[in-house]
């Protein structure tokens, strides 16, 4: 009788490393702390050149395996998240307006912000230059996944196919063979950082009641979206939630959705999505699906405007929904990057002057932020598969055509 062995998931991996992680930038010296720290930066720096790839491979194989409808499926997917972004930065805002109000105190950000600007340094670093940057990607993506469903076996062969799909193999098992088991260390530098700088308790000892509304409205975002999934697809939306756990998680540590990719396909997998499907809408919506991070936007938005005594109301904050949903698309490639995406437009909520990207008003922004932008991803990442869920059930029930 063959013995078996114990494997431990990813999810208690992911877990160990981020309690690892705090418990090193809490205890350890410095030197050791670098060099987790300068670990972690050199995966960082070769997950950002494959994350393109991974992009081009799977969202153009996704796309050119659907038979039927391609280009209805996208749009329906564009749709989607676009809207689920707008919803959820609209309810942010009036949930903000609402309750923060009553347990903020003036000099809160101040204190916050004075961690800012400190991180933890690499003892050195390597630059590879990505080959595209990741927006490039998607639109390569789009072009060839697209002309290859309509055009293959009619106007082309299938050399470009095979091309591809081999591509898409070798991106398959860099993935498994070096990303996903080298995920606990990138997030074990993440929060080795954030422990030593002060980041990671600075929240929890001044805007506690702030974070944990964000919170809030991340987790109920998130099961709003998995009920609808699993309405339009029939699916227990609570198996759906359990089955998501270790994208959750991985965005967590993370912070950054293109970095759960890997991840969050193999969630998307055990929701039975459909492998044409999964392969262009998650990858898609990690770059273009943006609710959790437009709910902390909102928030810290409107807790900013709060503290320093700016107007602030729902007819301005709309507009800056509306605007942020589409710039910042493709900007979840790197922690924070969603943030530094908003600041050009932040004027559109504070004001000309106060607005100044270079101004102490929004750098106190960036620093509220920064502080709740894992819980963020982890929506955003989440709320993805949730969107999987549901245009794989519109594309079976409506739009493919059974083989005879």
């Amino acid at each position: 009788m063959e013995k078996k062995t114990f494997k431990l998931g990813l999810v208690p991996k992911l877990i160990i490393a981020i309690i690892v992680g705090i418990l090193i930038g809490q205890f350890m010296p410095e030197g050791i702390c670098r060099a987790v720290v300068t670990a972690s930066g050199l995966f960082s720096t070769f997950l950002k050149f494959v994350i393109p790839l991974m992009i081009v491979a799977y969202v153009t194989m996704g796309i050119a395996d659907l038979s039927q409808g391609a280009g209805k499926l996208l749009l329906i997917t564009v749709c989607i998240a676009y809207g689920s972004t707008l919803i959820a930065g609209s309810a942010s805002y009036l949930v903000a307006a609402n309750l923060f109000p009553h347990f903020m105190s003036a000099g809160a950000l101040e204190q916050i912000a004075e961690t800012a600007d400190k991180s933890l340094p690499s003892f050195f670093s390597m630059q590879i230059i990505p080959l595209l940057d990741t927006l490039s990607a998607v639109v390569l993506a789009f072009i060839l996944g697209l002309c290859l469903s309509t055009m293959r076996g009619e106007e082309i062969g299938d050399s470009l196919y095979n091309v591809m799909k081999d591509f898409s193999g070798i991106i398959d098992k860099v993935l498994h063979n070096v990303i996903i088991p080298l995920l606990p260390l990138y997030i074990c530098g993440t929060f080795v950082d954030m422990t030593y700088s002060g980041k990671t308790f600075v929240i929890l000892g001044i805007l506690w009641k702030v974070f944990l509304v964000v919170i809030l409205m991340h987790l109920i975002c998130i099961l709003l979206q998995f009920m609808l999934a699993g309405t339009v697809s029939k699916k227990n939306p609570f198996a759906l939630i359990k089955n998501q756990l270790p994208g959750y998680t991985t965005a967590l540590g993370t912070q950054s959705s293109a970095a759960t990719i890997p991840v969050n396909l193999k969630c998307a997998e055990a929701d039975g999505v459909c492998e044409q499907i999964r392969n262009f809408v998650v990858p898609l919506c990690a770059n273009i699906h943006m609710a959790g991070s437009m709910i902390t936007i909102t928030a810290c938005a409107t807790a900013v405007c709060l503290m320093n005594q700016l107007p602030i109301s729902l007819a301005t904050v709309i507009p800056f929904i509306m605007t942020l949903g589409i710039a910042m698309v493709a900007s979840p490639g790197a922690p924070g990057g969603s943030i530094m995406t908003a600041l050009p437009f932040l004027y559109m909520v504070f004001g000309a002057t106060a607005g100044d990207p270079n101004g102490p008003i929004c750098a106190i922004m960036v620093a509220l932020y920064i502080t709740q932008d894992s819980f963020g991803t982890a929506c955003n990442v989440s709320g993805d598969n949730a969107i999987g869920v549901i245009v794989d059930s519109i594309y079976h029930k409506f739009i493919a055509v059974p083989e005879k």
